[in-house]
């Protein structure tokens, strides 16, 4: 049996994985550096970003043990949009998607001492039109600071503001759990 490992912080993604009704432990590392190449195509940032995160892990994991990681962005313009670091940057991030469909993709990768397994998934959302006041209510009620594009899909802004959906809904939230669970079957 082996142990498994989610080497996140997100409250989502711990969530998610807690729904497989997986035993699992979160373990994180600090100052792991997210840069990637300016030449990889948008879409595919978020995969590289995860084994990324994978290899910092790699020389502390046991022989039982998979660690998780995964890194999720919001692609808008083909522009990516991060996480803001202020309401400033939240709302120029909210106008962007306000009104058109972006992408939202998942990278993640399992990873073991003898393999490894990346993959991304992509979901196209669509906003309505959003006006200043829903805008502002949203980041002064919800901050939402630690969230790729400056919103969560399973929050207030989703709810009022999502028209339509075509993919993995819990991607969007930040663990393709259906593919991850495919994933660690066959791992």
């Amino acid at each position: 049996m082996r142990k498994i490992i989610l080497a996140s912080g997100s409250p989502r993604r711990k969530e998610l994985l807690e729904g497989l009704d997986l035993n699992f432990e979160v373990r994180l590392k600090q100052e792991i550096q997210e840069n990637f190449p300016s030449d990889i195509e948008a879409e595919v940032v978020p995969e590289y970003l995860s084994r990324v995160k994978a290899s910092a892990y790699l020389e502390d994991l046991q022989s039982n043990e998979i660690v998780i990681t995964a890194d999720t962005v919001v692609i808008c313009d083909g522009s990516i949009l991060g996480k803001p670091s202020d309401a400033k940057e939240a709302t120029a991030m909210l106008h962007k998607i306000s009104g058109k469909t972006h992408q939202v993709t998942t990278g993640v990768c399992i990873t073991s001492k003898e393999k490894q397994v990346h993959f991304h998934v992509n979901t196209f959302v669509t906003f309505k039109e959003l006006t200043d006041r829903e805008i502002n209510y949203y980041i002064d009620k919800y901050k939402p600071f630690d969230k790729a594009g400056a919103y969560g899909i399973q929050e207030w802004i989703g709810y009022i503001g999502c028209t339509k959906l075509e993919g993995d809904y819990y991607n969007v939230m930040g663990l393709p759990i259906y593919k991850v669970y495919k994933e660690l079957q066959n791992f």
